[in-house]
């Protein structure tokens, strides 16, 4: 094929790009799922964000390790599904609908329940596919053709066969419970809906007078108020204090109803006086007890928090303006006794933002213990799900094992209306408590069942309430592949393979998930758990609303790209469910880690434009190296060179590294691996290596087989970094690959690289170590010595290693051409073997030697024939010919050191070995020069003729004493108390830092100064 693109652009636009591609894939449905193709099925359902939402940083974190992962098993093979959709999110789109109702001057209620739907439906139509089209921003590999919304036609049917199902199984109910109630939705709210808040408050003690008049018992409470439901004061059987008031009975102040003095062993004597009051229909521990003792329940509030006529006096006031006006009455009776400041914690609504009040009401419960029991049994005898990290597990089974029967039931409209109907024209057309009701899948159903227990004059009217959305979401991992219909979707990809989710909401939605699961599917919905961090901001600080620190992830993606925000995200991790930190410039919105993640996609760029530069216009197809998931692509492995086969070591090393990593959750140090390997090893060193076989003078085999490895390795660095960077590897990999522009195939359905040990050389690696660290250390030298940058210099290592020797041999030339050294001496103690660029008219001499040799050869078996004719002296010459064949077998042949030595000398290969076949004196040392050590090799570069030593040195000696009159400087002001004591402690920090970083500074010149030997 004939290259039509022969390279990229100059400069890599991230946003043109993403653009293209993210159209690209779902335009061709890339990512669309086959249930009825091969492969062992990988499944990932969205945690569906919320309808009302729109992309924070947490989603686009969680978005990226499941893409990375999504990616990574299709590129292995597998049939792979990643489902997305969206949570109805009940209570939010209340909270916005009503208050723009509220601003037009209108309430809910005014406007009846059909049209409020209505709204909502058209709200959802215009502003609830924000989250979802900044998801497609993040280039998410999801199959669009299979979204959903819980409030979905088919997830809908869904919840109604859960809910009758669990009915008719006696696991669902309706009673009169105390329930979280939230006065600012008006509507109950579930324990996990709810924030427990410390909060400075009052504990006031009142005295509550013995009926007989013989006294009064002391109580105290946090919230006054409720006395006016007190139907009881219990104390604890044992304490001694109140044993005989126990069967008595006081007068409550104000309300003056009498109420019996019990005993309940849930009474904490140390709490206040040992004596609390009992509100039942107010209190969880009071609902408990009042039950136990067959105790009245009175209900002073109504639904938005204000008291009702059980109030009295107080009936209509806002249960805290009637917290007051109970106080100050109490006081006024001459019943206060002392207020005391309090600090305690008051559970708020998650939504409502306000606290809750537990609140006696009629509501839909399920019982929990039996669906929480079997998840419990999967999880002890299967370990199913298994989590990651590992100690999430007991986070899990304590949620499991200390469930109370959970209120489903929600006193708002927009979700899932409760598939009940009540049967109104049995109490007088209202619902109350205690109107009977039938419990059915559609509306049809519920007349069929209605008309046969209540005749054919029945009026129904279903129940108004909606259920709480974690039910639907609960649901979520069978619902959405077709349940409860036997679909080809959910036979092939249920259960699913992995949940990627943040800790906070294991009890919100996990077990809610694994409960259901386990009930409706006899199976765990998912393989495993991977539980992630937070994303936390530039101070360490966790990220919300409240404390107004998040960073908005779109503005990121507009200033650097999506990849480099992804990369950057997935990179930050330190380990499977560790937090992250993210750096950010508040004044200037810029994130300097996210731009060095868009400056590693800049270094990809470069250095594949500098690779296809010099393919000749060719692609991998015509390098012989196919465009498939072929492992053989090295045509002729005897052609590489020493530097060809290090780097694909080190590339078969990274993807075993990554593999591994990726296969256990490590996501942060795969990333991590790559880049090192991608800037470090291919960029930084390979590629220089090569350029001198580059040129279009160079030796053809071995410019061939530079282009060879340049083109595989890059295409694998392509595979490999796709799951993490999936806009720009795809854009190269087309240009490389050279894709026809009508039908190309796609770089995210190619085959990810699979190791081949056989190319793995550890040994290798390990040389190529020391090669490096040299020509690193020379460099180095040379910047401290400020020589000029085109400058050749001669450089002398030495070591006692002969093993070391020998690699820096092998490596001479990469060390010669990297480090700008006209003459590299190779040291033994005195015994260095110098290295000069390789003479043009070495192999005739060679030759020469050769025909000499044969003549001399000639010449002397003539002579011995001549010898062996004079008496006793031929035998002389055989018995020391045979002396000297023993001598030079015993050194040269008998060990293996001297084996290497010797056939190192004489049969070296020039292209791994290189050795010189000469070993003269050792140099005279330089006068004057700087040194360094890399392992157990010394390097000394003589300066003399390259630079101005005496220059240099006075330079370095200025340098010094700048740098310690700095410190004497800094050292003298944080010894004075004054300034350490009254100034700014950020200034004395400051000043601490400097003279830390002044005293480095001297230490590093000094040991310059010294190397100047």
């Amino acid at each position: 094929m004939t290259a039509t693109i022969t390279n990229l652009p100059s400069l890599y636009d991230p946003f043109t790009t993403e653009a293209k591609w993210q159209k690209f894939w779902e335009e061709n449905q890339i990512y669309k799922a086959d249930p009825n193709k091969g492969g062992e099925p990988y499944c990932v359902v969205i945690p569906p964000p919320n309808v009302t939402g729109s992309l924070h940083m947490g989603h686009a974190f969680e978005s990226a390790l499941i893409d990375t992962l999504v990616r990574y098993h299709r590129m292995q093979g597998r049939n792979t599904l990643w489902l997305p959709g969206t949570d109805h999110a009940s209570i939010a789109v209340h909270t916005i609908l009503e208050k723009q109702l509220k601003a037009e001057g209108k309430t809910r209620q005014e406007l009846g329940r059909d049209k409020f739907l209505e709204r909502s439906w058209q709200w959802k139509a215009e502003s609830g596919g924000t989250i979802v089209n900044q998801l497609r921003r993040l280039g998410v590999s999801v199959d669009w053709s299979r979204e959903r919304f819980t409030l979905d036609e088919g997830l809908s049917k869904a919840v109604a066969e859960a809910f009758v199902s669990l009915y008719d199984e006696g696991l669902i109910y309706r009673g009169e419970y105390l329930v979280n109630w939230c006065p600012a939705t008006q509507s109950a709210v579930s324990d996990v809906e709810v924030e427990s808040k410390e909060v400075e408050g009052n504990l006031w003690h009142f005295r509550y007078p013995l009926t007989d008049g013989s006294g009064y018992v002391e109580v105290a409470t946090t919230r006054p108020e409720t006395m006016l439901g007190d139907t009881a004061v219990a104390v604890n059987p044992n304490d001694d204090r109140y044993k005989h008031l126990i069967g008595k009975t006081l007068t409550l102040p104000i309300t003056q109803r009498e109420i019996p003095i019990i005993s309940d062993e849930l009474v904490d004597p140390a709490f206040g006086t040992g004596c609390v009051k009992v509100t039942p229909a107010h209190d969880p521990n009071d609902f408990e007890m009042g039950k136990r003792h067959n105790l009245p329940f009175i209900n002073i509030l109504n639904k938005d928090g204000t008291l009702n006529a059980n109030g009295g006096e107080f009936a209509g006031q806002d249960r805290f303006v009637a917290r007051k006006n109970v106080v100050s009455r109490l006081e006024t009776d001459g019943f206060l006794v002392k207020i005391e400041d309090y600090k305690h914690t008051v559970p708020y609504s998650d939504r409502g933002k306000v606290p809750v009040e537990p609140l006696l009401s009629t509501q839909w419960f399920v019982k929990i213990r039996p669906l929480a029991d079997k998840a419990l049994a999967f999880l002890d005898e299967k370990n199913s799900p298994e989590f990651v990290p590992q100690r999430w597990t007991k986070v899990y089974r304590d949620w499991l094992v200390n469930l109370r029967d959970w209120c489903i039931s929600r006193q708002l409209w927009w979700g899932h209306q409760i598939p009940a109907w009540y049967a109104v024209s049995e109490t007088d057309g209202q619902i109350t408590d205690n109107t009977p009701f039938v419990v059915a899948k559609s509306t049809d159903e519920a007349w069929e069942k209605a008309k046969a227990q209540f005749g054919d004059n029945v009026q129904l009217e279903q129940d108004p309430d909606v259920l709480d959305t974690w039910f639907s979401s609960g649901l979520w991992p069978f619902s959405t592949l077709g349940w409860p219909e036997q679909t080809p979707d959910l036979a092939k990809y249920y259960p699913t393979t992995t949940l990627v989710t943040g800790f906070d909401i294991i009890f919100f939605w996990v077990a809610r998930m694994t409960m259901m699961a386990g009930h409706f599917t006899g199976q765990m919905p998912f393989q495993t758990v991977y539980i992630h961090g937070l994303v936390r901001d530039e101070n360490n600080k966790k990220m919300s609303k409240s404390a107004n620190n998040g960073i908005d992830p779109l503005l990121l993606i507009d200033k650097y790209g999506t990849d480099a925000l992804r990369y950057t995200l997935v990179r930050e991790v330190a380990g499977a469910g560790q937090d992250i930190r993210l750096e950010y410039d508040r004044k200037k919105d810029e994130s300097p880690s996210v731009e060095a993640s868009r400056n590693f996609a800049n270094k990809l760029w470069n250095a594949a434009r500098f690779v296809m530069m010099n393919l000749d216009g060719l692609g991998t197809g015509d390098l012989g190296l196919g465009t498939g998931n072929s492992q053989s692509l090295i045509p002729n492995p005897q052609s590489l060179e020493l530097s060809d086969r290090w780097i694909i070591s080190r590339y078969h090393q990274v993807i075993k590294q990554t593999t591994n990593y990726i296969d256990n959750y490590g996501l942060g140090e795969a990333a991590k691996g790559i880049y090192e390997f991608i800037w470090g090893d291919f960029c930084d060193w390979y590629i220089e290596l090569v350029k001198s076989r580059l040129q279009k003078d160079a030796d053809p085999l071995s410019r061939k087989a530079a282009q060879q490895t340049l083109a595989y390795v890059l295409e694998g660095i392509l595979k490999l970094l796709h799951p993490f960077m999936p806009h720009i590897t795809e854009e190269i990999w087309q240009t490389l690959t050279q894709q026809p522009k009508d039908s190309p195939q796609t770089l995210a359905l190619q085959g990810y690289p699979q190791v081949d040990a056989d190319w793995i050389n550890p040994a290798l690696e390990t040389q190529f170590d020391l090669l490096i660290g040299t020509i690193r250390t020379i460099r180095n030298l040379r910047a401290e010595a400020e020589v000029k940058p085109g400058a050749r210099i001669i450089a002398n290592l030495q070591t006692d290693s002969e093993s070391e020797r020998q690699i820096l041999m092998a490596g001479q030339s990469y060390i010669k051409d990297l480090a700008k050294v006209e003459t590299l001496t190779i040291a033994a103690g005195q015994q260095p073997s110098t290295v000069t660029k390789k003479k043009p008219q070495r192999g005739l001499k060679t030759i020469g030697l050769v025909i000499a040799g044969l003549v001399f050869l000639r010449v002397a078996l003539a002579v011995a024939d001549t010898v062996d004719n004079v008496p006793f002296l031929g035998t002389f010459f055989e018995i020391v010919g045979l002396g000297y064949s023993a001598w030079f077998v015993a050194r040269n042949l008998l060990s293996t050191p001297a084996r290497q030595r010797f056939l190192t000398k004489f049969f070296a290969s020039p292209t791994e070995k290189n050795l010189s076949a000469t070993a003269p004196q050792a140099p005279q040392a330089a006068e004057k020069s700087i040194a360094g050590v890399v392992g157990t090799v010394q390097v000394v570069i003589p300066l003399a003729g390259v630079v101005d030593i005496e220059t240099l040195r006075a330079k370095l000696e200025r340098s010094i004493s700048k740098a310690e009159a700095e410190a004497q400087s800094l050292k003298g002001r944080l010894s004075n108390p004054k300034f350490v004591d009254k100034a700014p402690a950020d200034v004395v920090q400051a000043a601490r830092d400097a003279l830390a970083e002044a005293e480095k500074q001297v230490e590093i010149l000094r040991l310059r100064l010294q190397t100047l030997v």
